[in-house]
């Protein structure tokens, strides 16, 4: 069992389980072995050429597209080194590509470099001002046509299931327990705590269903007609639409965006 389970797990206590969480992630971001591949200051068309890239998945330790740079704020440990946000793309464990990148800042890539990006449930950790600052980063450096897709927990969702008492929240409840087994205890039932949890408990700092995503999107230069609501799974580009984890399925509004 990793460290982070035997670190208690109180689902009412926000800041005692943010400390649980970052151990757990702590663990995740451990891997076998980190191969430098390239030494950068700004990626562009070239580089991402050379490595045989099409796109970039955030927050993603290993992606599981053959064709991604993935990237997150999380440095990656090895036994014989760690990312540390160096400007260096790595090769991890053999297989996925990994740079660290922080998206509350602009982006070491060159304009038009990407032909898509993905981010599931990302956009929500951090402020509504900082989401709009990174969209536009993300517009700049996809390639014009190029695609986004976003994926966050939808508040209508949340808000419907607590008015109406649809039972998305028993089968969310059901799901998470699942995932959780020998992690976490089981998940309160009440109302109330499903509904509040999903502000509270993850480090979430801004909320959207499709109206604010598309105010979002609009403002960082994204053109309204060029946004569209997806079903999970289901996209443009379906190499891309299959990064969309099965876990978050019930909860997450899928949206893309063409630069």
């Amino acid at each position: 069992m990793s460290e982070a389970a035997l670190r208690p797990w109180n689902w009412e206590d926000p800041q005692e389980l943010a400390a649980t969480v970052d151990s757990f992630t702590e663990d995740l971001a451990r891997v076998a072995k980190l191969e430098p591949l390239l030494a950068f200051e700004t990626l562009d068309r070239g580089h991402f050429d050379q490595l045989g890239l099409t796109g970039i998945e955030f927050a993603a330790f290993k992606t599981n597209h053959p064709q991604a740079l993935g990237t997150d704020l999380v440095s990656l440990t090895a036994e014989d080194g760690t990312t540390s946000q160096s400007r260096q793309v790595y090769r991890v464990d053999g297989a996925s590509v990994f740079t660290e990148l922080d998206i509350t800042g602009p982006l070491p890539i060159a304009d038009d470099t990407a032909g898509w990006v993905y981010a599931e449930h990302l956009i929500e950790h951090v402020t509504l001002r900082a989401g709009i600052a990174w969209l536009t980063e993300v517009k700049r450096v996809l390639r014009p046509g190029g695609l986004l897709r976003l994926t966050t927990p939808d508040l209508r969702v949340y808000c419907e299931s607590y008015v109406n008492g649809d039972g998305f929240f028993g089968k969310h409840r059901r799901r998470m327990n699942r995932a959780l087994t020998g992690v976490a205890p089981a998940m309160p039932a009440r109302g109330a705590f499903m509904f509040n949890q999903l502000f509270y408990v993850y480090g979430h700092a801004w909320l959207y269903d499709r109206e604010e995503l598309t105010y979002a999107l609009t403002t960082a230069g994204f053109a309204e007609d060029g946004i569209t609501v997806r079903a999970y799974r289901e996209g443009a580009l379906p190499d891309v639409a299959d990064l969309d984890q099965v876990l978050r399925n019930d909860e997450t509004i899928y949206i893309e965006a063409t630069a």
